[in-house]
């Protein structure tokens, strides 16, 4: 039971609420619980996206067309046209790799180092060493794997190409019996099996060389690597 006043100011006792006089006793709502771990997470979130984000950008902003190997390439070998290939990378100052764009200044050019395909091209890595040089012939010297040492002959390796017994099983007196040379490519002939090696010699030596080689008649003798 409650007491309300009327307009001539008299007391009225007995009278029941209203509806909107309960309704505005409703209780309170209850207080929201805050999870710290939940909030500390979606910030985390929102740093990482905007991290990764930053990084694409990166990413994306500084690369460079170089050029690198497609092929292995040994020492002393020419570099051909599709030796090379173009990659992108990103830009390091640590890094001097050859700009796609100056291609020209590695295809014909000899490898002064063994490089690995997939090696990013530096200009420390080629020599505009001219070959044959000035005074030298290059011949090459097919031979089976017989008549050649056990051992991978490398790019700038000393050998010597020794005259072999012919039919007859002997070596004419008074003919040269073995040139100096130095390897300066190796490849394998498909067609044959045979081993190419290509060798600088004197030019005095080259046509004695070539008809010997010619002949099949040779084998090859690597000596010291030692320098």
């Amino acid at each position: 039971m409650t007491t309300t006043t009327n307009p001539n100011g008299a007391t009225q006792a007995g009278v029941a609420p209203s509806r909107a006089e309960a309704a505005v006793r409703v209780a309170p709502a209850p207080k929201l619980r805050r999870r710290p771990a939940l909030i500390a997470a979606s910030v985390a979130a929102i740093c990482l996206g905007g991290l990764l984000a930053a990084f694409a950008w990166t990413a994306t902003s500084n690369t460079q067309s170089v050029l690198a190997m497609r092929v292995a390439v040994e020492r002393g070998a020419v570099i051909g046209p599709d030796d090379v290939m173009t990659v992108q990378v990103s830009t390091d100052p640590a890094l001097r790799p050859v700009p796609a764009s100056e291609a020209s200044t590695v295809v014909g050019q000899q490898a002064a180092t063994d490089i690995a395909a997939g090696t990013l091209v530096t200009s420390e890595q080629v020599s505009d060493a001219v070959l044959p040089a000035a005074g030298m012939s290059i011949v090459g010297v097919g031979l089976p794997a017989s008549q050649m040492p056990g051992e991978p002959l490398l790019v700038g390796d000393r050998v010597r190409v020794v005259a072999t017994p012919g039919q007859s099983g002997e070596v004419t007196a008074g003919e040269q019996v073995t040139i100096a040379a130095t390897v300066v490519g190796v490849r394998v002939n498909n067609e044959n099996g045979q081993n190419v090696v290509s060798v600088q010699v004197p030019e005095q030596d080259a046509a004695e060389l070539a008809a010997r080689a010619a002949t099949g008649n040779v084998a090859l003798v690597l000596d010291s690597r030692e320098r």
